[in-house]
């Protein structure tokens, strides 16, 4: 006989599905790079090059996949691009996130089932 379950139990796949890529976009260092400089201020593509020390390229396309998610925005001024965050509560996320990946660092550091890349 199958179980009864509650509206409220149920998860929504698709839902599911939404957040886990959120988040994958979040799970890589060089997004999270940016957009910890991005939250201090807009920058262009060339200031985030000499400040993450990466090729142009491999900015740009990170860009691209934050701007793609709406994670940030764009303005050209000139002939310059200046990107932004454009939703101010990533700001509280990521906070958040800093605070629980802190106290829960000696498990994330050897965590094997990650890959040990991600140190």
């Amino acid at each position: 006989m199958p179980t009864k379950t509650r509206a409220d139990e149920q998860v929504d796949i698709t839902t599911a599905a939404a957040n886990a890529r959120f988040f994958r976009v979040l799970g890589d260092p060089t997004r999270l790079a940016i957009l910890h400089y991005l939250l201090i201020r807009p920058h262009g593509v060339s200031e985030l090059v000499a400040k993450l020390g990466l090729p142009q390229s491999r900015v740009s396309n990170h860009l691209a996949c934050l701007r793609w998610c709406q994670f940030v925005s764009d303005n050209r001024v000139g002939r310059q691009i200046i990107y932004s965050v454009a939703d101010p509560r990533l700001k509280k996320l990521l906070k958040l996130a800093e605070s629980i990946a802190g106290d829960n660092q000696e498990h994330l550091a050897a965590c094997g089932r990650i890959g040990p890349d991600w140190i």
